[in-house]
């Protein structure tokens, strides 16, 4: 199943050069440097940098301090995490700013399903209907799109980083990130939290700690990175069943470790992950890399015996690794082009590469500091209506997505996918 799935890729280029009107339409959210409040966002369309500074070019202000995420919540509505700035910012997809909630310290990470937005908070006090309500730890809130407000939140471990949203549940990766300054140990946990109720229900542990960063969804699996402590434990990844999890299965058989780094990852179109792992020692005073395409499928199957390699499309894995800074990689759910970041120095300029599903480098751009954080628009005239068509269980020509473009490995009946270029109910 590591194979490139080439009748997939074939299918997304045809489909988008049926269309003339803007196919690629990208959102990179550049961090700027911590403290400078001079986050902003880059505009890419076909080919072009359209801006680098895209927020204000809209809005006529700045973004904020840090900006650390950003998905799509639905058709007409994105939000963003700014970490420094303590904002939620939501946007439409032409980039207008229509709200923005204050509610939620040192955001992390974000999650959707659609009517909520949930976010990790490193915090210990969030603004709830009203009032306040202290936590010893990390928390999760849940933000109504409807009013944006926080209508709910729960306690999880410290630090919390990644989460997931899959069948009415949160997947929360618990970090424990500040142990080296505070009176607390590195986490090595997964909270699961019923999200209607807001409530932990189960707990997950990995035996393997500091679980920091954005997780990468394929259907039920979820790809978690761990830098360990940068001394004497390393890096590695977890690969996590989440039906596993859901369905009761003992602790252990839920995930596999893999050993290698995940610093960065995405989902790819036929469901596996491309990760970019960057694992740093104080002890030798410096960076080692490793470039993966994995299959979590085969990955559990086999219990982390197999379904890893080190190869990526084409150009892509000696492009990364002439890179001085890999800072991020994704895959538009659209239409299966492949982008990655390069900070650089961290403090100026850097750069986006854009390659063809078949790792054809198409060209590099100059974007603003520390971009690290993608989101594929739908293309011009690509996405229509719904479509009520019965989708069959055995078509493999295509793969399902999500309405935030997460490639579904299991479609569940009654929900709504984007399936070869439409909106389907799926039956």
């Amino acid at each position: 199943m590591l194979q490139t799935k080439n009748i997939i890729a074939t299918a997304l280029i045809a489909l988008a050069a049926l269309v003339g009107r803007a196919q690629e339409r990208l959102i990179l959210l550049n961090e700027g440097t911590w403290q400078a409040d001079n986050g902003r966002i880059t505009y890419f369309e076909d080919g072009e940098i359209v801006s680098n500074r895209w927020f204000r070019d809209v809005n006529g202000s700045k973004l904020g301090d840090t900006p650390n995420d950003i998905i799509a919540v639905n058709d007409n509505l994105i939000a963003i995490a700014i970490n420094w700035s303590n904002i939620i910012q939501f946007i439409t997809p032409d980039g207008k700013a229509v709200a923005a909630t204050e509610d939620v310290p040192n955001n992390r990470k974000l999650a959707t399903d659609g009517n909520y937005v949930y976010v990790t908070s490193y915090g210990h006090e969030c603004l709830v209907n009203g009032s306040y309500v202290d936590f010893t730890k990390g928390f999760v809130a849940k933000i109504d799109v409807s009013t944006f407000k926080v209508v709910d939140a729960v306690e999880v471990g410290y630090e919390p980083e990644g989460i997931a949203y899959y069948k009415g549940y949160l997947f929360v990766a618990n970090s424990g990130g500040y142990a080296f300054q505070e009176g607390h140990e590195y986490e090595t946990t997964v909270n699961i939290i019923d999200a209607a109720t807001m409530q932990v229900v189960r707990t997950i542990d990995t035996y393997q700690i500091n679980l920091y960063g954005k997780l990468s969804q394929s259907g039920q699996y979820l790809c978690i990175s761990s830098p360990g402590d940068y001394y004497n434990v390393m890096a590695a990844t977890i690969i996590l069943d989440c039906d596993a999890v859901l369905n009761g299965v003992s602790n252990d058989d839920c995930f596999v470790k893999l050993d290698y780094a995940s610093t960065y990852s995405c989902t790819t179109a036929d469901g596996s992950f491309y990760v970019v792992g960057s694992r740093y020692s104080y002890i030798e005073g410096g960076y080692t890399f490793n470039y993966l395409t994995v299959d979590p499928v085969e990955v559990m199957e086999t219990l982390g015996g197999s379904g890893y390699e080190s190869s990526l499309p084409g150009t892509v894995l000696d492009d990364l690794k002439k890179m001085s800074s890999p800072y991020g990689i994704y895959v538009n759910p659209y239409t299966g082009y492949i982008y990655a970041t390069d900070a650089g120095s961290f403090a100026s300029m850097g750069k986006l590469y854009q390659w063809s599903p078949e790792g054809e480098r198409l060209g590099t751009f100059g974007t603003y500091i520390n971009p690290g954080h993608f989101l594929a628009l739908k293309p011009d005239g690509y996405i229509g209506g719904i479509d009520e068509i019965s989708a069959d269980n055995n078509d493999e020509s295509a793969p399902y997505y999500n309405l935030q473009g997460v490639c579904v490995t299991k479609p569940i009946s009654g929900q709504l996918y984007i399936y070869k270029g439409k909106k389907i109910i799926y039956k």
